[in-house]
């Protein structure tokens, strides 16, 4: 089986497997990042774009917030499926790692992405959660959680671990402060970071309007 044939066939596995999600970690995700992350690595002349390809369709294959916070169900979905396609051990060994340390966990915890395949794929999933975009799926993940979406009387934390991170209640406004305003600074690429530019101001613009209409103002 070619590359191509691999790439294609886990495209359409993904597609199949989260086409009906409704929280903002759907096929329409994992398919943006796929592209974005295409996009940032033709300014990487170092990366290997069948990891980036495969790495971006598959970071989000069991996702821990949708796995009682099992941080090895991704890595071990991926690495069965990647088996069965007959991929050698060395590539998906890099492929786990892509998903192993991908997800943000904290304000105050350090990122851990060595591989600048996992630097793109990485940039380019921080890409999809600012934004527009990543200000519909912090409302649609939040309603998907029982979780409201504004409470001005609980203030937004600086997470000092990944437990306090993962196991933080709190509303979906206060999600901007604790992760997505904070994303533009973690970005690895410059082109990434230049796409950025425009969607964190687009998030400042929208809170602004939040506010003003929260308080009832024209």
């Amino acid at each position: 089986m070619t590359n191509e044939q691999i790439v294609q066939k886990t495209r359409q596995y993904i597609e199949g497997k989260f086409g009906d999600e409704s929280t903002g970690h759907d096929w329409w995700h994992m398919y943006r990042v796929w592209m974005l992350s295409k996009h940032i690595a033709k300014s990487e002349a170092n990366a290997n774009s069948f990891i980036v390809e495969l790495g971006a369709l598959l970071h989000d294959i069991a996702d821990w917030k949708f796995n009682d916070g099992d941080m090895e169900a991704g890595p071990k979905a991926a690495r069965e499926w990647l088996e069965s396609l007959g991929l050698k051990d060395e590539d998906i060994t890099k492929i786990e790692d892509i998903i192993r340390n991908i997800s943000f966990k904290g304000a105050k915890v350090e990122q851990n992405m060595q591989s600048i395949e996992g630097q793109i794929v990485s940039d380019a999933d921080k890409l999809d959660a600012i934004g527009a975009i990543g200000i519909a799926r912090t409302f649609a993940y939040g309603g998907g959680h029982d979780t409201p979406i504004y409470d001005p009387n609980i203030k937004p934390i600086e997470h000092e671990t990944f437990n306090d991170y993962k196991n933080g209640k709190s509303h979906s406004v206060n999600h901007f402060y604790e992760k997505l305003l904070l994303l533009k600074d973690r970005l690895y690429t410059e082109s990434a970071k230049n796409i950025a530019k425009h969607r964190h101001e687009f998030m400042e613009d929208y809170l602004n309007e939040f506010y003003k209409e929260w308080d009832g103002k024209i």
